[in-house]
């Protein structure tokens, strides 16, 4: 940029007006005070990163999350773990990133102000120039115009006494419009050496105005040129931390695919499997015949395990005196 846009559009018909430099000022102090705003941005939301990721590892590592899993699923489990903690990591040294981006934006804002400090110093030497030559114009003219008014007078003087005044009279105000008349002359040429310097004090002053107004508007097309690509870069980061934490649960998803129930299942058997033989059924004992050699309730004696027959016939008949009857058997002594 040449700065004509700035220099061609930013004067005044005052000659002791800076309203246009003010303007152009303000904006650039505008510029310098958005930079520090997006600075303090960058520096906050780097805080948040490094918030977000420690609390996320502090997640990953100290909360269980199905540590009893077994075979594929574990498998799959302890890389979801280990990849939340690489998104952990990621979102840390994306504050230490954005903080660098920060420090970045801070050091051009810095730069700028001590460019602009030079040419606001030549600046200011000018304005103070040309209002003080200004004054000293404007000054000289008065005394110039009072001398020409008294000069005026002198001579109204000299024709209003030519028939009144004596001779002496008359010549007091003769050397008085004498006197007039070399006031005249020299406030003239004061006056007009004032206007002389004044001139070239105005023309030293537009020349710098010019010069600051190409170096301020660099200095502006320098600024938004950085603060849009600092923020081109602070996108292009947060879209990276998306992408890289997507390819780190990608790694996830392709686990999950190969967990396999089966294999889990399987797994789960041949580690932990009591025996493929069922407990066999319980069968009826009568407690006055047990049969011989019955096994304990629940288990087997062997494969050929037969079931128990029916009750004995007793060898003793009802006429036996051995036998008794139910009907004859009591509990009660007589």
């Amino acid at each position: 940029m040449t700065g004509s846009l700035f220099k061609a559009n930013f004067w005044s018909t005052d000659i002791l007006s800076t309203t246009g430099y003010d303007s152009i000022i303000q904006h650039l102090n505008n510029g310098r005070k958005n930079c520090k705003e997006f600075e303090e941005f960058l520096k906050e939301r780097a805080a948040i990163e490094e918030k977000y990721g420690k609390d996320l590892l502090s997640l990953s590592r100290k909360k269980p999350c199905g540590q009893s899993e077994i075979n594929t699923l574990k498998r799959a489990l302890e890389v979801f773990k280990q990849q939340v903690d690489n998104v952990a990591q990621c979102h840390i040294h994306l504050a230490q990133t954005l903080r660098e981006e920060a420090r970045k934006m801070e050091d051009f804002r810095e730069k700028q102000k001590q460019q602009r400090k030079k040419t606001e110093t030549v600046m200011d030497a000018a304005h103070k120039q040309r209002n003080l030559q200004f004054k000293k114009t404007m000054d000289a003219k008065k005394i110039y115009e009072q001398k020409c008014r008294d000069k005026d007078e002198a001579e109204q003087a000299v024709h209003r006494s030519a028939n009144v005044a004596n001779q002496k009279q008359q010549e007091k105000l003769f050397v008085k419009l004498a006197t007039s008349k070399t006031a005249v002359e020299d406030s003239d040429k004061a006056y007009m050496l004032h206007v002389n310097t004044l001139d070239k004090v105005r023309e030293d002053w537009q020349s710098e105005h010019i010069k600051a107004c190409e170096v301020l508007e660099a200095q502006e097309c320098e600024r938004i040129n950085f603060f849009r690509n600092a923020l081109w870069v602070h996108v292009n980061q947060l879209s990276q931390q998306c992408v890289k934490s997507d390819d780190m649960y990608e790694q996830v998803r392709k686990t999950l695919e190969m967990c396999s129930i089966e294999k889990d299942i399987e797994y789960f058997v041949n580690q932990r499997k009591t025996g493929q033989i069922p407990p066999a059924p319980i069968m009826y004992e009568n407690f006055y015949c047990p049969q011989r050699n019955a096994a304990p309730p629940g288990k087997t004696t062997g494969p050929n395990l037969a079931r128990r027959g029916p009750l004995p016939v007793p060898k003793s008949v009802p006429d036996d005196p051995d036998y008794s009857l139910v009907d004859d058997y009591s509990l009660l002594y007589q």
